[in-house]
């Protein structure tokens, strides 16, 4: 294996040239809407299924749909080279998706338990054997049962945002809202976003508030959001070798969990974090970065999913365009010995039998032996 290389990450600014522009655009996408056992799904698909190869399979958080959760993301340049190589499914939740008629009076919203059931139906109409999802807030929740519910169907997630709690959220962002009327709008800001955030990235802020307001059918977005609020708790637990391994209820597939420094949910990404099988579960916390990582950082999230996929064994070499030759090989991300939070099970790890994947070459080299006692895990967090 070549030697390994440490780079500097450049800044990424966000994709937002004008104020009040709320540019979602879509390129060389097919719309379906496909039959499921609960409804009707809206689903955006990238090319085709290459091979044997997973498909990307994509789910927004609440108050957005999949063109102002993810385009920015999947329209970056280096994003597109590394999904040159994948088909790629945007699922919008029920009635999130643009242009959506309102639901008829008495409609019942599914659950999240429902959302997740209706996944199948999905891969099976598009002919895709399986996937590699990535899911931001209530899509992570829902991919995360979807992966619980049928592992052969999933080879890796990427989980932003991820929440695996119960408790709702709506009681605690409207306690952050000092001095705001809490509609509806307020409350799902200020799950998107830090009160630093609010305060400080005016342009950014505008082109959320008027796309939540405008953009999104209030009364469908009342049900979305009532249905995530009502989630069970996921009931993972991190598995213990010698004890429970082979019972426990958890993800048994790859798993990038990703969180901005600043964001809302820190604490909730931290916990499921640590319920996780440290082997196969890296936690990667972005600096200088808040509610949405995919939409400010969204070179960093390209490269730090670049080498999630080269850890499943895809895509060996992809050159991102703001890199040289000579940077390619491994990210340039800070390791941090103790993380920040109280939580001593607070950990990030990687499968060691995933040796392609040059971060996880980079966390074993720079901390040997954490893997050696699970029962009592080295604390750490991978940072960019």
């Amino acid at each position: 294996m070549d030697e390994l290389q440490d780079v500097q990450l450049t800044e990424i600014k966000p994709l937002l040239t004008n104020k009040n522009t709320r540019n979602f655009q879509d390129f060389d996408c097919q719309e379906h809407d496909i039959e499921t056992p609960h409804g009707v799904l809206h689903v955006t698909m990238r090319g085709v299924p290459k091979g044997n190869r997973p498909v990307i399979l994509t789910y927004h958080d609440i108050g957005l749909n999949h063109k102002s959760c993810f385009n920015t993301l999947f329209n970056y340049e280096d994003m597109q080279e590394i999904t040159q190589h994948f088909a790629v499914v945007h699922v919008d939740a029920p009635g999130q998706q643009e242009g959506a008629p309102p639901f008829p009076s008495g409609y019942r919203y599914p659950t999240m338990e429902e959302m997740a059931e209706m996944l199948p139906s999905v891969m099976t109409q598009l002919k895709v054997n399986s996937v590699i999802g990535i899911g931001v807030g209530a899509g992570a929740y829902i991919l995360s049962l979807f992966a619980l519910n049928n592992p052969t169907l999933v080879e890796g997630l990427v989980l932003i945002n991820v929440d695996p709690c119960a408790e709702g959220w709506i009681d605690w962002a409207a306690s952050k809202l000092s001095g705001w009327t809490s509609n509806l709008v307020d409350v799902i800001m200020a799950h998107h976003f830090s009160t630093d955030e609010l305060t400080d990235n005016q342009e950014l802020i505008q082109t959320y508030r008027l796309h939540i307001a405008h953009d999104i059918n209030q009364d469908n977005l009342a049900l979305f959001c009532g249905s995530y609020q009502y989630r069970r708790d996921l009931e993972i637990e991190r598995p213990i070798v010698g004890l429970n391994e082979a019972t426990v209820n958890t993800l048994t597939c790859p798993a990038l969990l990703v969180v901005g420094d600043t964001s809302p949910a820190v604490e909730a990404v931290v916990e499921c974090n640590s319920r996780l099988n440290p082997t196969k579960t890296t936690l990667l916390k972005m600096a200088d970065c808040g509610g949405l990582p995919q939409v400010v950082q969204p070179g960093k999230l390209a490269e730090a999913f670049k080498y999630f996929v080269q850890g499943m064994g895809y895509i060996p070499y992809v050159l991102l365009s703001h890199l040289s030759n000579d940077s390619v090989p491994t990210v340039g991300m800070t390791r941090l010995a103790r993380s920040r939070t109280a939580s001593s099970s607070s950990i990030t790890s990687m499968d060691s039998s995933r040796s392609r994947n040059n971060l996880n070459s980079l966390l074993e080299g720079g901390v040997p032996g954490a893997l050696d006692n699970q029962a009592r895990p080295q604390t750490m967090e991978v940072s960019c």
